[in-house]
């Protein structure tokens, strides 16, 4: 691995979905046939505007993940795949590989974490990571040499927006998220603490531990409350799922994947 390298890293399940629910028609086969097509043009647009040098499309592998076994209700309630789609997958990733897109799942593994592995990995090495998701989880790896796509945006999400968007910026979202919880995913945080408050907190105290902490502190005596009675009593009550949330939001970056990068190079 060497600087010069620019590795476009698809969530293929964020890409696949939402081109396919975008497609017209009944679930069935030949909507699943629509949104395979329309999926390798997105991606044939995607090598267009990034120019990458490698690309890969990383899909989720079999369930369970540490992340069921750590919070056993984590994404209960989630939408099923729609059959036809489910069935067509085979499908996708043959349409990606006549682009000269590898598809690649680790079983037992949420794409996020593949995903987040091959980023930093490329990113240490000197090279260039370019995530294709709409999912805000990635914004958490944003640096010089990782950055996030908007393929439907047709846009980088950068620093700025992350701010303008969470009230946070990229190194703090983590604590934000772990203290309002992830209902997308069944990830509780503490209870009346929205994305405003969270955001206020951290703004003044800089980090989820610290936060956790000050609600242990009383008062000053000679001044105004740091944190008001009720607000200090959830985040003790609630401090352990803050804390649960946290880890589950953190994506791995350390993972054994077995993957050669030789095999994701583009021909050109």
């Amino acid at each position: 691995m060497a600087p010069g390298i620019r590795l476009l890293l698809v969530d293929g399940l964020n890409l696949i979905r939402r081109v396919y629910a975008a497609q017209p028609g009944v679930d069935g086969p030949e909507r699943a046939r629509e949104g395979r097509d329309s999926s390798a043009r997105s991606l044939q647009r995607a090598q267009r505007e990034v120019a990458p040098t490698h690309a890969v499309v990383v899909l989720e592998g079999p369930e369970p993940t540490w992340r069921h076994r750590l919070h056993p209700g984590y994404k209960e309630g989630h939408a099923p795949m729609p059959e036809a789609l489910g069935a067509a997958l085979p499908e996708f990733r043959e349409a990606f590989a006549e682009l000269g897109v590898p598809s690649f799942e680790l079983p037992g593994t949420e794409a996020d974490d593949v995903i987040g592995t091959l980023a930093v990995k490329v990113a240490a090495a000197g090279g260039q990571a370019i995530i294709l998701s709409t999912d805000r989880i990635f914004l958490q790896l944003l640096s010089d040499r990782v950055k996030v796509r908007d393929h439907f945006g047709k846009r980088f999400v950068d620093g700025d927006e992350v701010v303008r968007r969470f009230g946070v910026d990229a190194e703090r979202l983590l604590d934000l998220l772990a203290l309002t919880g992830d209902s997308s995913n069944s990830i509780p945080g503490v209870p009346g603490v929205g994305p405003k408050t969270a955001a206020k907190l951290l703004a003044a105290w800089g980090s989820l531990e610290a936060v956790l902490a000050l609600a242990h502190e009383p008062a000053a005596s000679d001044g105004p409350p740091r944190l008001t009675p009720t607000l200090a009593r959830k985040l003790i009550a609630h401090a352990d799922d803050a804390r649960l949330a946290r880890s589950l939001l953190a994506l791995r970056t350390d993972l054994e994947l077995g993957l050669n990068l030789r095999d994701l190079r583009r021909a050109p």
